[in-house]
């Protein structure tokens, strides 16, 4: 796990992000699962949406497992294989919810939804990067604007093409981002969700960077050539300058008489 710890604190040092990157690990069998991992259920007494777990990850450093057994959230069971949904049930509602203008925007809405095959996943291992107990699938990283820009520029400087994502608003960390990162093998900009902001506590400033594994290592080359040419986070301002008041009135001169300053020139 070395490598992976490696790159954690990588991201540490050219990011500084305000929680930890959520190293996600899809597994095929949840007797996978590495030892002294926590369960919503088994550990906490309660079943957890993804954003959640998550959440718990970033924020206070655990490694966490997700299993059908835990699961708390239809919309993404539906999405991870788990409890496929039924087509009329979504359609009611997302139209209920008024997520959907009428029946037809509803079934475009649900059918665009990114979803694992069934039977291909038993459960989810969710840890801190940095010391993370399997190797991930896909890193999320939650960010503000300026270190997300940063990533951008990481993701883009080998290759120069841009990051394409896309937004609803809607099962957004755990499958506009986690999965669709990991069936696209590209990285995805990721606005999160009501459900990430309800009930997983994501903040008004907060984006959601979502990295497969394959991409991490050319994204860290990127930040790195990047940040040698003093393109880093944070953003040095540019600071010099001379100051003025009002545009006219060098700074320096604030306390002189009126009438006898000399302005650029003078």
């Amino acid at each position: 796990m070395k490598k992976w710890h490696e790159i954690g604190k990588e991201l540490r040092r050219y990011l500084n992000p305000e929680t930890f990157p959520v190293a996600v690990k899809f597994l095929e069998r949840a007797a996978d699962i590495p030892e002294k991992t926590r369960f919503p259920l088994k550990d906490l007494g309660v079943k957890l949406a993804h954003c959640q777990v998550s959440a718990m990850v970033r924020k206070y450093g655990w490694t966490m497992a997700m299993t059908p057994d835990d699961l708390g959230c239809g919309i993404s069971g539906h999405t991870h294989g788990w409890m496929p949904a039924d087509r009329e049930g979504a359609v009611d509602f997302l139209t209920r919810m008024n997520y959907a203008a009428d029946e037809a925007a509803a079934v475009r809405i649900f059918e665009s939804f990114r979803t694992l095959e069934p039977g291909k996943c038993g459960a989810v291992v969710y840890s801190p990067l940095e010391w993370t107990k399997v190797p991930p699938d896909v890193v999320l990283i939650y960010l503000n604007p300026a270190r997300l820009m940063r990533c951008l520029h990481g993701s883009t400087c080998r290759g120069g093409e841009p990051v394409a994502s896309s937004f609803s608003g809607r099962a957004a960390s755990c499958t506009e981002g986690a999965i669709a990162a990991f069936l696209d093998q590209a990285p995805k900009v990721v606005a999160p969700g009501n459900g990430d902001r309800v009930w997983a506590g994501a903040q008004d400033h907060e984006m959601i960077y979502a990295v497969p594994a394959s991409h991490l290592e050319t994204m860290i080359q990127g930040l790195a050539d990047t940040h040698a040419r003093g393109v880093r986070y944070p953003v040095p301002t540019y600071l010099r300058f001379q100051p003025e008041v009002a545009f006219s009135l060098p700074l320096l001169d604030v306390f002189k008489k009126a009438g006898k300053t000399k302005g650029p020139g003078g």
